[in-house]
C-alpha cells in the first residue's frame, strides 16, 4: 500500500502540459435506408464549435482539450441526436450518429438533442443512459446493475448485492438484451430463478448506452414484468488497434479492439477476480473466484447489410474456508453458520448471438439467432465433512436456442409500423436431492428427482406509431402474443394476448403529458416448469400459467432542452394474477424473497394475486458545464395474497420509501468528484417458528431457522442508507492516457440491522447444545446481524 500511495502522489504531482490536443470523429447516417448524411451539422454543446459532415457523412473536430463534452448532430428532416464523450489526446474519440425521420421544423429541434430519449411506444417510465455515466457512478464501480440504483422505481438492496427490484416488483421479472440479443442474466453467481448476483458480468469499455425501460415496454420484448435493459454495444474502432487495461481492488482486465479486415471490426475483452486470496487473508467465512468474457464482431457487408457477432460468457466458483475461526473470534458463531447454511457452488454460462440487419429503402429487417447456456452445481455436506454423503446435491443446466424476425417500416403518411415473429427450442434439466421441511405437514421431506423438460416457444408482435400536429402528439398501439407446448393451458397465443397503448402530448414547448398502459405476460421460471415429484411434472398438472400484469403509468415531463435538465413526476399500478403460489410454504413466490442459490424449484399454483402502486419524482441534470446530477424519490407500495386469496400481505419488495441523490462536477487539471446517498425504506420479513427450527431431527437436516409463514411478512426490517463516493484523475500524455480513481461505497459506514439469525447454542467444539428440559430439541440463541460496511475501491485504468 505504501508503494502504491507513493507512485498515486508522483501522477498527482506530474505535469500534463505536453499533452496534445484531442479529436472527435465519426459518420452521420439516416434510418431506414443506413446511407450517410452529407452536410449535417455537428457542434459541441454550447459553442460554436463544430465541423459539418462531408458526401460520406464523415465528420472530425479537431484541436479539443482533453476533457468531457456533449455532441449534438442536427440535419433538415430529421430528429436531432447528441451524445456525451471523453475526449482524449491518447487516440481519437469515435461517436457515429444514426438519424431517424422527422416532421418539425429544423429551428423548433435544435436545442432538443439533450441525451433525454422518448420512443413513440415509450413515453413514460424510460431512461437512457451513457457510458461516461456509468463509468463516472459514484459507488457503482463500473457496474451496470449498481447505476440503475440511482434511478426512480429502483430500491437499493444490500451492498453485496446487484438485485433489481423495480417498482415493488421481484428481481426475476426484469430482461436484459446485449444488442438485440437476449441475455438471461448479467451478474456473476446468479440466483437461479431470479436475475441478480454480487458482481456484474458487463464489461462497460463495450457499451455505448443503455435504455431501461421500468414499464411501457416496447411490445418486441416480451416475459417481462418490471423492467426490459437495452444494451447497446459501440463498434469496434476502424482506424487503429487499441488497448484498455484495468486494475481494481477486486479484479484485473484487459479490452482490446481495432480492425480486422477493411470491412470489419472486434472488440474483446477478459477478467478474473482475485477475491479468493482477498477473503482467505480477511478471514472471511466464503471465497468467491469469478471471470467473464466478451466479445463483439462487425462486419460491414456494404451500405445495405450488416452482420454482427457477439459473445458474453463468465466462469464462478464458490468455496468455503475451512474452519470459521477461533471460538474466541467476535464473528465466529456467525461464520459458523454461514459455513453450515452456505452451499458450495460452480457455475458458468454463456451467450452468443448473430444479427443480420437489412435497409431498405423504407424499411429495415433484423433477424437475430442465439445461444445461451447456464450450467449451475450447488453442493452440501454434513459439517462440510467431504469424506460423508452430501445432503444436498443439485445439478442443473437452461440452454435455449433463439430465433427472431422483426420489420420496421415507415411511410410517407407519418406512420410507423413495427412487426417481428420469434421461435425458440430450451432444454432444461435438473438433478436433485435434498431433504426439507414440509411446513404443511410439520415434518422433514426428502426431495429425490430427474428431470428433463424439452420447450418450444413462439410467438409475434406488431405495434402501429403515428405522430400529429407537427410531432406534438405521439399515438401507438401494438399488441404482442406468446406460447408454448409446456401444457394445454399454455398453447393457445390468444391467451397471452398481450395489448399495449401510448400517448404522449407536449402542449408547450417545455411541458409534455405521457400516458402508458398495457397487459404483460411472462412464463415461470424453468425451475418452476421443471420441478418433479416422481415421474410427473408437477406444476403441468397443477395448470400452471403464465403470470400475467395489468400496468397503467402516466405522468408530466419538463425540459429545460438548452441546460439538458430534466423534470418528471409519474404514477403508476402494477396489478399481478396468476402468480405461482408455494404449496408446500403456503406463501406466494413473491414474499420468499431471493438470495444466492435457487428460487422455484417446488410444487405451486397460479393462484397469487400481487399489486403494487406507487407514484415518483426525478430531477436530472445531465451533463452541463462540468456537472451533472439526479435527485429521485418513489412511493411504491407492494403486496401479494397468500393462503387466503382476500388478503394481501406485503411483498418481500416493499420498500414504501426510496431516496437517491446523486451529483459530480469535473474540476481543473482533469480531477473529478461524485457522491450519491441511497436511501430505502426497510423491507418485510417473516419471524421464525422457533419450536420446530429446533427440533433436532429437523435442525440437523436444514441447519437453519423454520420460517412461521402464518405470520407472512408481519415484521419490517429497519431502513438502509449510505453515502458513495468517487474522485478521478486524469493524465493524458502523448501516445496514451490514465485513469486513477477512489471509490468508496458507504462511506459513513452505516450499519441497518438485518433479520436476527436463528441458530443454536455451541459448544466450545461447534456442536449444537441439547435444551435441558427437552432433550429432543437443541437450545435455541439469536444473533443479532448487520447489512452495511466501509468498502473502498481503488483503480487504474490505462488506454493504449
Amino acid at each position: 500500500m505504501k508503494n502504491f500511495l507513493v507512485l498515486f502522489n508522483i501522477f498527482i504531482l506530474a505535469s500534463t502540459a505536453f499533452a496534445q490536443k484531442g479529436i472527435i470523429r465519426g459518420t452521420v447516417t439516416e434510418l431506414p435506408r443506413n446511407e450517410p448524411v452529407p452536410y449535417a451539422t455537428v457542434v459541441i454543446q454550447g459553442t460554436s464549435t463544430g465541423a459539418t459532415t462531408d458526401d460520406n457523412g464523415k465528420y472530425q473536430i479537431e484541436n479539443l482539450e482533453p476533457g468531457l463534452y456533449n455532441i449534438v448532430v442536427n440535419y433538415v428532416g430529421y430528429g436531432p441526436a447528441s451524445q456525451e464523450v471523453e475526449v482524449s489526446n491518447a487516440r481519437p474519440a469515435v461517436i457515429n450518429f444514426s438519424l431517424t425521420p422527422s416532421t418539425q421544423e429544423l429551428n423548433e429541434v435544435e436545442v432538443i438533442a439533450n441525451g433525454f430519449y422518448k420512443s413513440d411506444e415509450s413515453p413514460v417510465s424510460v431512461q437512457r443512459i451513457g457510458v461516461t455515466e456509468v463509468k463516472r457512478a459514484p459507488g457503482a464501480n463500473r457496474d451496470i446493475s449498481r447505476v440503475l440504483q440511482s434511478l426512480p422505481g429502483v430500491a437499493s438492496t444490500a451492498s453485496f448485492r446487484n438485485d433489481i427490484l423495480i417498482r415493488g416488483g421481484a428481481p426475476n421479472e426484469n430482461r436484459f438484451y446485449l444488442d438485440g440479443i437476449e441475455i438471461p442474466n448479467i451478474n456473476h453467481f446468479a440466483t437461479q430463478g431470479a436475475s441478480g448476483g454480487p458482481v456484474g458480468m458487463i464489461n462497460v469499455d463495450f457499451i455505448e448506452n443503455v435504455e431501461f425501460f421500468s414499464g411501457a415496454y416496447p411490445a418486441g420484448r416480451g416475459n417481462a414484468l418490471s423492467s426490459v435493459m437495452e444494451f447497446t454495444q459501440k463498434d469496434g474502432r476502424t482506424d487503429q488497434h487499441t488497448t484498455n487495461i484495468i486494475l481494481g481492488t477486486s479484479d484485473i482486465g484487459v479490452t482490446f479492439e481495432g480492425p480486422v479486415t477493411e470491412k470489419s471490426s472486434i472488440i474483446v475483452s477478459a477478467r478474473q477476480s482475485y477475491l479468493q486470496a482477498l477473503f482467505s487473508v480477511l478471514g472471511l467465512p466464503f471465497l468467491p473466484t469469478y471471470n467473464d468474457f466478451q466479445l463483439k464482431y462487425k462486419y460491414e457487408i456494404d451500405q445495405r447489410n450488416k452482420i454482427s457477432i457477439i459473445g458474453l460468457g463468465a466462469i464462478d466458483q464458490f468455496k468455503l474456508a475451512d474452519s470459521p475461526g477461533e471460538p474466541t473470534d467476535e464473528d465466529y458463531e456467525e461464520n459458523l453458520y454461514i459455513l453450515n447454511n452456505t452451499p458450495e457452488q460452480n457455475q458458468w454460462n454463456y451467450t452468443i448471438g448473430a444479427k443480420y440487419e437489412h435497409f431498405r429503402d423504407n424499411s429495415t429487417f433484423t433477424f437475430v439467432a442465439s445461444r445461451n447456456m447456464l450450467t449451475n452445481n450447488q453442493f452440501k455436506y454434513p459439517n462440510n465433512d467431504r469424506s460423508q454423503s452430501k445432503i444436498y446435491d443439485y445439478n442443473s443446466t437452461e440452454a435455449e436456442n433463439k430465433f427472431r424476425l422483426e420489420g420496421l417500416t415507415f411511410t410517407n403518411t407519418g406512420f410507423t409500423f413495427s412487426y417481428g415473429v420469434s421461435y425458440e427450442y430450451a432444454n432444461y434439466t435438473n438433478q436433485t436431492y435434498q431433504t426439507l421441511y414440509d411446513y404443511s405437514t410439520g415434518e422433514l421431506e426428502t426431495i429425490n428427482f430427474n428431470s428433463v423438460l424439452p420447450l418450444n416457444k413462439w410467438g409475434g408482435f406488431a405495434t402501429v406509431s403515428k405522430k400529429l400536429a407537427q410531432d406534438k402528439v405521439t399515438l401507438s398501439l401494438g399488441a404482442r402474443v406468446d406460447a408454448n407446448d409446456y401444457s394445454d393451458s399454455m398453447n393457445n397465443l390468444l391467451d397471452q394476448f398481450s395489448p399495449r397503448f401510448s400517448a404522449s402530448y407536449q402542449f408547450t414547448p417545455r411541458w409534455s403529458l405521457n400516458f402508458n398502459t398495457g397487459i404483460y405476460y411472462q412464463l415461470p421460471t424453468y425451475t418452476t416448469l421443471g420441478y418433479k415429484e416422481g415421474e410427473d411434472f408437477v406444476n403441468k398438472d397443477n395448470g400452471l400459467l403464465y403470470i400475467r400484469n395489468k400496468q397503467l403509468v402516466g405522468g408530466f415531463e419538463y425540459k429545460i432542452p438548452e441546460k439538458n435538465l430534466k423534470f418528471t413526476i409519474e404514477g403508476f399500478q402494477k396489478l399481478y394474477d396468476q402468480y405461482p403460489y408455494s404449496i408446500n410454504n403456503e406463501i406466494s413466490l413473491a414474499n420468499l424473497g431471493a438470495d444466492f442459490g435457487v428460487i422455484g424449484s417446488e410444487a405451486v399454483t397460479s393462484t397469487s394475486k400481487g399489486r403494487s402502486i406507487g407514484i415518483e419524482f426525478m430531477a436530472q441534470q445531465k451533463f452541463f458545464k462540468g456537472f451533472y446530477g439526479i435527485l429521485a424519490y418513489t412511493y411504491v407500495q407492494s403486496e401479494f395474497t397468500n393462503a387466503d386469496p382476500n388478503v394481501y400481505a406485503p411483498s418481500s419488495w416493499d420498500s414504501r420509501n426510496i431516496v437517491s441523490l446523486t451529483g459530480g462536477k469535473k474540476l481543473k487539471r482533469n480531477w473529478e468528484i461524485g457522491a450519491r446517498w441511497l436511501y430505502s425504506g426497510g423491507t418485510p420479513y417473516t419471524p421464525y417458528d422457533v419450536d420446530a427450527s429446533m427440533d433436532k431431527q429437523v435442525w440437523d437436516a436444514e441447519r437453519r431457522g423454520v420460517k412461521d409463514y402464518s405470520q407472512v411478512n408481519t415484521l419490517r426490517l429497519s431502513a438502509n442508507h449510505q453515502l458513495d463516493v468517487r474522485v478521478d484523475k486524469y493524465y493524458y500524455f502523448d501516445k496514451w492516457s490514465l485513469n486513477v480513481y477512489f471509490d468508496i461505497q458507504n462511506m459513513y459506514g452505516y450499519q441497518s440491522k438485518g433479520q436476527p439469525i436463528l441458530t443454536t447454542e455451541v459448544d466450545q467444539n461447534g456442536n449444537p447444545v441439547t435444551d435441558p428440559n427437552d432433550p429432543s430439541k437443541y437450545s435455541p440463541k439469536y444473533i443479532e446481524t448487520t447489512n452495511g460496511i466501509v468498502q473502498p475501491s481503488i483503480g487504474i485504468i490505462v488506454e493504449l
